[in-house]
């Protein structure tokens, strides 16, 4: 089973800074915790040897379309928040590296036809895994006012968040929300003129961080995988919005995800990690003008003391 690429086509952000972040062994067990349209993983593989492996990961059923057939590769389609349990399966302890690419693909936004992005009249699906319960549909179906205006509040950091929740329930005490389009014509009244494109992507991705629960998985997977990582084994994030990059700031200084603000370290706090990175490394202005996306991109590469 040869595969390969068929309609999942994404352009890799920061690979050439991401892999050599990675500091690969080539006999090391590495995983790829969002193998995406697979152009990290496949990078990995070129620098792996005999003995080495890679397991990666993805919820989106769609990349089964662009898997290689590789001795050294070993693929499960899961949220990457049970990707230890499947390490523990298939009899790993500790890995080399971890690399995880965080936010929504170009295919998401592009192709796929999920409601991910305001520029096409969708169905308000928003599913990274298609298996999953909730949708968009249902958070502005289902969700109390008050509880929707927290989602806006927190994943959006919208301040308008109150005005946006109470559109959002007027409108559907007299119809249904079935389409993106029913969502971006009632917040046309609301949506500033000059920051407009801005504005609703905010909407959309705190509509897309709780129908996925995006945020809760990534701070369970971290959380774990620092007792997975051998000694001076490397974590490669990439996030794209200053909610991940917090959470993975908090992880890499305190090993605990789940602080809510900023802890910093004192010179006698233990340290578990050697920053390779002293500041975030970002994509070049030759990067962005190929692929635009990659311009909010943020990478963040330490190593296991």
């Amino acid at each position: 089973m040869n595969k390969t690429i068929s309609c999942y086509q994404h352009t890799p952000v920061l690979l050439r800074e991401s892999i050599k972040g990675l500091d690969i062994i080539p006999d090391g067990i590495y995983v790829d915790m969002t193998y995406g349209g697979g152009g990290h993983s496949k990078e990995i593989l070129k620098r792996i040897k005999k003995n080495g492996h890679l397991y990666a990961f993805d919820q989106d059923i769609s990349v089964l379309d662009n898997l290689p057939e590789n001795k050294n590769f070993t693929f499960t389609h899961c949220n990457f928040r049970y990707a230890f349990n499947f390490l523990k399966y298939f009899g790993i302890s500790k890995v080399d590296g971890i690399l995880v690419d965080l936010g929504v693909s170009s295919f998401h936004l592009d192709k796929a036809k999920r409601g991910f992005s305001f520029r096409y009249n969708d169905a308000l699906d928003m599913r990274m895994n298609k298996s999953s319960k909730i949708t968009a549909e249902e958070v502005l179906s289902t969700y109390t006012t008050k509880k929707l205006k927290n989602v806006f509040e927190k994943y959006g950091e919208l301040t308008d968040a109150d005005r946006i929740a109470n559109l959002i329930t007027q409108y559907r005490q007299k119809q249904k929300f079935k389409t993106t389009h029913d969502l971006v014509n009632i917040l046309n009244k609301i949506v500033p003129n000059q920051n407009r494109h801005k504005y609703l992507a905010k909407v959309f991705q705190a509509l897309r961080i709780e129908a996925n629960k995006e945020l809760d998985a990534l701070k369970h997977m971290l959380n774990q995988s620092y007792n997975w990582l051998n000694t001076t084994g490397r974590l490669v994030v990439i996030s794209y919005h200053s909610l991940e990059d917090k959470i993975v700031k908090n992880f890499l200084r305190n090993k605990d995800a789940q602080y809510s603000n900023m802890i910093y370290q004192n010179k006698e706090a233990i340290k578990y990690f050697r920053m390779i990175n002293k500041k975030v490394i970002k994509p070049s202005i030759e990067e962005i003008k190929i692929n635009n996306r990659s311009r909010s991109a943020k990478l963040r590469i330490a190593e296991k003391i």
